[in-house]
């Protein structure tokens, strides 16, 4: 009996809709960290074990394809099952990842690690989004839903610049570069994963859910040519993130001669910050407004990175990054407000993960083959045939974006 009352006290403990809120977006924040805190730790393990450059991008591509796969398999699972449930498990992968992190630290352990990882951030980037913009919406019900919208980006956005940076600090200074900052980050999300367990659910579960099926994309015929428009700018927009993330300390150490592992830290969390940084600054824009500021912004920054590999100039790189991550801040969000805005409140979850879904890909398509042009072709000239790549896209999709809204 006193077994039983416990289990239920525990049971009838739920924080409220707006402490929840705060609560989903440090887990947001922490699992996004975690999941870009081996970009300073590549070389580290290239120089241990001798590997060639492509071998970091198939570990990078191995965290991407769990993304895709588990976006395709389960990202629209929280509309059924519940945001707070799948949230957890979505955490309790992550923490899963830094275990094999720790306990198996060669490139087989790497790819499955990273492979892991990406499957929690797939469900948590979906779930999570829609978690926060309900919890949002029942907390302060007058406010406007883009208030949610920028946090979540923000969040998103200040993780995967975070990361890197504690990688780097922590490689730099502290003994074990290889184990310290998993360590910090086992515990930080098994704490988020108590946290979660505490958020108010948003989802009533359904009695009789639909058969299982992947992921898909619930939209009108008339909507669709607009929602691919958008995904297509944030297949670009990740495209330059997965750049910053898998083999932009390993330009700076061969192209660029700094081998310093907290710059290479800094360089990718600059870059990131400043596309977090750019949805405030601008946030009193129109989406019209932001999305060509964002176009200008991706357009100067990629042409500034390009130049800086070919002539060779770290400042230029560096400069040339945080503009472009600046422009995808903005085209990133306005990408996912505009894929927001064509479902209806039962499939946000589904539509969201189909968008991430996309996303993603740029993450790993673009990064492989960059990772195997620098097998053929000299790093610069590689570097400057993605950046021409991306440019293409981000105009394609912006422009398409931009005509749907007159």
């Amino acid at each position: 009996m006193s077994t039983m009352t416990t289990s239920r006290t525990v049971g009838r403990i739920r924080f409220a809709h707006a402490p929840g809120f705060w609560v989903i977006a440090a887990a947001f924040l922490t699992t996004m960290a975690f999941s870009t805190i081996p970009t300073p730790l590549y070389a580290i393990y290239q120089q241990r074990d001798g590997f060639p450059t492509y071998v970091i991008t198939v570990i990078f591509a191995s965290y991407a394809v769990g993304v895709m796969a588990s976006l395709y398999l389960a990202g629209h699972l929280s509309d059924w099952f519940g945001r707070r449930r799948v949230a957890l498990v979505a955490v309790l992968a992550e923490a899963l990842a830094a275990a094999i992190f720790l306990i198996w630290p060669e490139v087989p352990g790497l790819l499955v690690a990273r492979f892991i990882c990406g499957i929690g951030v797939g469900v948590l980037t979906a779930t999570a989004t829609a978690h926060l913009s309900e919890l949002r919406q029942v907390a302060r019900p007058g406010e406007d839903p883009s208030r949610s919208a920028l946090i979540s980006s923000m969040v998103n956005l200040g993780g995967l610049a975070f990361g890197p940076l504690v990688g780097g600090l922590l490689a730099q200074y502290v003994s074990s570069p290889l184990q310290r900052p998993y360590e910090v980050f086992l515990v930080l999300l098994l704490v988020s994963a108590l946290g979660i367990a505490l958020v108010p659910e948003t989802v009533e579960r359904l009695e009789e859910r639909p058969a299982y099926r992947p992921q898909r994309v619930s939209l009108p015929s008339s909507a669709r040519p607009l929602f691919f428009a958008s995904a297509i700018g944030a297949f670009a927009a990740f495209a330059i993130f997965g750049l910053f993330t898998s083999l932009a300390p390993t330009f700076l150490a061969g192209v660029l001669h700094h081998t310093s592992r907290l710059l290479a830290g800094l360089v990718t969390f600059a870059v990131f910050i400043a596309g977090a940084l750019s949805q405030v600054v601008f946030v009193r824009l129109t989406r019209p407004a932001q999305l060509r500021l964002g176009l200008v912004a991706m357009s100067v920054g990629l042409v500034g990175v390009a130049a800086g590999g070919l002539i060779p100039s770290l400042t230029l790189f560096v400069i040339g990054g945080v503009i472009a991550g600046a422009g995808v801040g903005l085209v990133f969000r306005g990408a996912v407000a505009t894929a927001a805005s064509l479902a209806d409140p039962s499939s946000r979850g589904e539509v969201l993960a189909a968008l991430f879904l996309i996303a993603y890909a740029g993450l790993a398509i673009p990064v492989l083959a960059i990772g195997l042009g620098i097998a053929i072709l000299p790093a610069q000239v590689a570097l400057l045939l993605f950046s021409a790549l991306i440019l293409i896209l981000v105009n394609l999709a912006v422009f398409r974006m931009l005509a749907a809204q007159r």
